[in-house]
């Protein structure tokens, strides 16, 4: 038998998306953004307030970075997410990371976090809070990659957020193959 809980934000997982830009003075900013995900192939939607630094910041800039949230950096990742660059102008220095300009949008990459998908600013409705950017790049820290050079999950340790319990989560281990084990059914 199931529970019901009525209409909820609940869905796993939910990714811990720390978004960095910059401020018209070069200053960097990040925000936390759990309600978020990929759209198209070079599209990325997120669920962000227009009362945020981070959004102001983007509509001027026109350009974000979204960095995977990782298990090392759980304390940094939650504070960005608890005190508005609104009221504390040096929340990127205090959450401890640093910066580095992106070469392909006017954002930070955040140094702490190995993983970011750089973006330009597609649309953004205040209304409704939605945020589409185009992936111009992604890009990784060696200290990631496996052998083959491609990103290890194991290695960059994402977070997810667990709106249920209030919880991040690490992800786990590897059950399955996609796009091969279904083949078995056919």
């Amino acid at each position: 038998m199931r529970k019901n809980f009525g209409a909820k934000p609940w869905t796993y997982p939910q990714p811990v998306f720390i978004v960095a830009t910059y401020d018209e003075q070069g200053n960097p900013d990040a925000m936390n953004a759990a309600w978020g995900g990929i759209d198209f192939d070079d599209r990325i939607n997120l669920c962000l307030s227009a009362g945020h630094k981070t959004v102001k910041n983007l509509l001027v800039t026109k350009a974000f970075t979204v960095s995977m949230g990782t298990a090392g950096q759980v304390t940094p990742c939650d504070y960005v997410g608890i005190v508005s660059g609104n009221k504390v102008a040096d929340k990127f220095a205090k959450a401890g990371f640093h910066a580095t300009k992106s070469e392909f949008v006017n954002a930070p990459l955040i140094d702490e976090l190995p993983m970011a998908v750089e973006c330009e600013l597609v649309s953004y409705d205040s209304e409704t809070c939605h945020l589409v950017g185009r992936i111009v790049n992604v890009s990784a820290d060696e200290t990631i990659l496996d052998e083959k050079g491609k990103i290890d999950p194991a290695k960059l340790r994402p977070i997810i957020f667990d709106p249920v319990h209030n919880d991040y989560l690490v992800i786990g281990e590897k059950v399955g193959n996609a796009f091969k084990d279904g083949v078995a059914l056919r």
